[in-house]
């Protein structure tokens, strides 16, 4: 973890780290302590809602993207090791200062140190707690101007970015979901767990449907739907979709709940979408949803919806089909 690491490159590993000024901080684990900081003007960068409220209730000043320069920055690597390619050449393009780079082994910290390494040189690097911390000088930004990739469209025309679900090609659980949906799907709609609109999309061929809500946690997957669907009776909305409201109930819910929570296996994450699916649907309204066959979604489903049908399903993925929401007592 980052707390056992930082304050070792801060006492003395040769780092030439600034004594105060404005630090970025992007996407630290939520788990993480950052009192080594005590006394910067620290920024955390996190498009991941959760984890941006998170850091906001602490007293952060948390932004989506980086605004303006900074005297410093912190990059904790992520999953999509594109996305941590691009945001460790933004910093170095954002700061005069150092940019320390910290992950564990399995978050591929080695693989990116090893590619840094070909281009410059760097101070440390720290090892301890099966991670490393690492930095670049900010002088150094010339050398990593290639890795600065950001939203782009797919050979399908999509829009993606790294580090967004499915980023390279539609994710064939999706398609297979949207070719099982019916005509009718009632006038509201909501996607929850919408990433860069691909179902939305499908949904809004149905001339009868008069609003679709996209309900995605990612920002910049978000910021890719709306240059995906320009439907305007999309409505976009940055939200934790277990947690999020809708203005009023919806006649129908489709989606392809996330999985995971970091590199971890989380069924758990994908059952509180089908409650929340259940507490946003009106008496009437229906959920159709798709999930990778392993997933142990059987019993939740029941548990929230009077009738559950598997309506399809190849080897890989199964399909339902769920209606009459349970209103559960609070």
């Amino acid at each position: 973890m980052i707390d056992a690491r930082l304050p070792l490159v801060l006492e003395g590993s040769g780092v030439a780290w600034p004594e105060g000024g404005r630090l970025a901080v992007y996407g630290p684990p939520t788990e993480a302590g950052l009192t080594a900081l005590t006394g910067f003007d620290v920024q955390i960068i996190e498009g991941f809602r959760p984890s941006h409220d998170i850091w906001k209730t602490r007293g952060y000043d948390c932004a989506v993207a980086a605004e303006g320069q900074y005297d410093g920055a912190i990059v904790s690597l992520p999953r999509s090791k594109l996305q941590g390619r691009a945001l460790i050449a933004e910093a170095l393009e954002l700061t005069d200062g150092p940019v320390l780079v910290d992950g564990q082994k399995t978050d591929g910290i080695d693989s990116i140190l090893k590619d840094v390494r070909k281009r410059t040189g760097v101070s440390g690097p720290v090892s301890k707690a099966h991670g490393k911390l690492f930095a670049v000088s900010g002088s150094d930004a010339d050398e990593f101007t290639d890795w600065r990739i950001g939203p782009s469209r797919t050979d399908g025309g999509f829009w993606t970015a790294p580090g967004v679900f499915s980023a390279d090609a539609v994710d064939p659980a999706s398609a297979l979901l949207a070719d099982a949906l019916p005509d009718r799907l009632g006038k509201t709609v909501a996607d929850l767990g919408a990433g860069w609109g691909f179902l939305s999309a499908h949904v809004l061929v149905r001339e009868d449907v008069k609003t679709v809500h996209l309900v995605e946690a990612g920002h910049m997957a978000l910021e890719c739907a709306r240059r995906n669907v320009t439907d305007p009776r999309a409505a976009f909305h940055w939200a934790d979709a277990p947690s999020w409201q809708p203005p009023a109930t919806v006649d129908s819910v489709v989606m392809n709940p996330p999985f995971h929570t970091g590199r971890a296996a989380d069924p758990a994450l994908g059952q509180s979408f089908v409650a929340a699916a259940a507490r946003i649907l009106a008496p009437h309204g229906q959920l159709w949803m798709v999930a990778n066959r392993h997933l142990p979604y059987e019993t939740t489903l029941q548990k929230y919806f009077v009738k559950v049908t598997e309506t399809g399903s190849d080897n890989r993925f199964k399909l339902f089909h769920a209606a009459r929401p349970v209103r559960r007592r609070k």
